[in-house]
């Protein structure tokens, strides 16, 4: 039987929480990376998968299934977002330290929340030098959760990454944190401009509108009137 995709991003989070029990997972920490690296590993052990993504507790996908499988599977590109910020939260956080290894216009920052393709997620899973350096000298106010991945793809897979993240943020109202979506925000037309929002993004070759697959944050509220739309506007 195959599982819907409600059922899967729930499965990969029950196993989320047993790592960050096992870990002892703490944010802003190298921990964070830990637990990435140890989900990926455990995923890994099916050969069988080929595409791996990594959703927070309040991540929801905005397709259905077979949409983000075929999405993803036909990307010849994987989604870590890798960008150069020039501002104290970018190569501010860069420690002269890491020289020579990691130099800085070689330092990328990016959101957590990546899909890799089976290469990179065994490149990730295989590195311990860079790791070390990042948990020797990324410590606050430098988090690793948004820097290593980031720079090690920039310094060694470029040509393998789309530079974007496919899960939605809005960061619109300023701060540290994201938007967070309850109850109240949840209507078909919300989901629709999580969906398409008049802007293009590269795919492979060209360019598409669809260029989110998940979104967050969503609070527990949300849960109810998300399942009500499920049959009609995301259709599982």
């Amino acid at each position: 039987m195959q599982l819907t995709t409600m059922a899967i991003v729930a499965k990969l989070l029950t196993f989320m929480e047993d790592v960050k029990a096992v870990l002892n997972v703490r944010w802003g920490s190298v921990s964070l990376v830990d637990a990435e690296k140890r989900l990926l590993a455990n995923a890994l052990l099916d050969f069988s998968n080929e595409r791996f993504v990594l959703l927070s507790e309040s991540c929801i996908p905005v397709y259905s299934f077979p949409t983000v499988y075929k999405y993803l599977i036909e990307s010849v590109y994987s989604f870590v977002e890798s960008y150069d910020d020039p501002t104290r939260y970018g190569r501010g956080r860069y420690n002269r330290a890491m020289k020579p290894d990691i130099k800085l216009p070689d330092w990328r920052k990016g959101s957590q929340w990546f899909e890799l393709n089976r290469t990179l997620a065994v490149a990730l899973v295989s590195d311990i030098k860079y790791y070390k350096i990042f948990k020797k000298y990324c410590r606050p106010s430098c988090y690793p959760d948004e820097h290593y991945l980031p720079t090690y793809l920039h310094m060694f897979y470029g040509a393998l990454n789309s530079n974007r993240t496919v899960t939605y943020v809005n960061w619109s109202l300023g701060g540290p944190h994201p938007a967070t979506f309850s109850a109240v925000n949840i209507t078909e037309s919300f989901i629709r401009s999580i969906r398409s929002n008049g802007t293009l993004c590269s795919y492979n070759s060209g360019k598409t509108d669809v260029c989110h697959l998940f979104a967050r944050k969503f609070t527990s509220s949300a849960l109810e009137p998300l399942l009500n739309l499920t049959s009609t506007v995301m259709e599982f």
